[in-house]
């Protein structure tokens, strides 16, 4: 099973230079796409909708800010928006694809600027929330993959400068400790890091230009019995689709076919 994510900051612009024609020929079970920054309504154009997918979308209220899509190569059994947080459902944060045993999502974590206080109060609140969620779904009999921007990068290794970027929101101790709890206490794994400890591997350049000023923000997330599963991962950066690149990755597994 191939999984592809990608936060496209504008999935118009982002198919503009080419990333639908990329990512079609990827051979992607599931590609996971986050901060749309259009209603699905106003996507027009058949690029949005490749011949060989299903896809779903989730908007937010406004319908010109975040949004969340997930398209499937084979139909899920169900197709889960939003997380049941107040506060934040409104916001097209996540959207998940169920199947037979397990569930892939794709999530757009709040951001939050330096000095903006109150974002980062608003993002503390909804990891404390999301944290919670992942605990209880543990329990439940299936697997799980989160893919997307969760807007924190882990360790050190994952900004190319840290003193530049030393207490920013996205490198905060706080920040960090809480992915450390994620992967230590509650078995989940970052599963690019499960096969590439490489120093220089950055997903995200926020003034846009690969090569500086690099973080890693985007991941997968696999709850512990994917991670064995884990055979391969690449962060794609021959082609720039935005100030993200698309998170590629490989698992021994193999989808159900859809009951319908």
């Amino acid at each position: 099973m191939r999984i592809i994510s990608f936060c496209a900051d504008s999935i118009v612009d982002a198919a503009k230079k080419g990333f639908f024609d990329w990512v079609t020929k990827q051979d992607a079970d599931i590609i996971c796409i986050q901060n749309l920054g259009i209603a699905e309504y106003k996507l027009r154009d058949d690029v949005y909708f490749p011949r060989d997918y299903n896809p779903y979308f989730f908007d937010a209220a406004d319908g010109k800010h975040n949004g969340v899509a997930i398209y499937c190569r084979k139909l899920p059994k169900a197709i889960m928006t939003g997380l049941g947080f107040l506060d934040f459902d409104m916001d097209g944060l996540y959207i998940q694809a169920d199947f037979d045993n397990i569930s892939i999502g794709s999530l757009l974590a709040p951001s939050a600027e330096e000095g903006d206080s109150a974002g980062l109060i608003r993002k503390n609140q909804f990891f404390e929330q999301f944290g919670n969620h992942l605990t209880k779904v543990r329990n439940k009999r299936r697997d799980f993959i989160i893919c997307g921007n969760w807007n924190i990068a882990h360790r050190g290794i994952d900004i190319q400068d840290i003193r530049g970027n030393h207490g920013k929101p996205g490198s905060l101790a706080e920040e960090q400790q809480w992915m450390d709890r994620l992967f230590r206490e509650q078995q989940y794994a970052d599963a690019f890091r499960l096969i590439n400890n490489d120093p220089d591997e950055f997903s995200w350049w926020p003034d846009g230009e690969p090569g500086e000023n690099g973080w890693r923000v985007d991941y997968q997330i696999t709850s512990e019995h994917m991670t064995p599963r884990v055979e391969y991962g690449a962060i794609y950066k021959v082609q720039q689709f935005g100030k993200h690149a698309p998170v590629i990755m490989d698992y021994d597994f193999e989808l159900p076919e859809s009951p319908f």
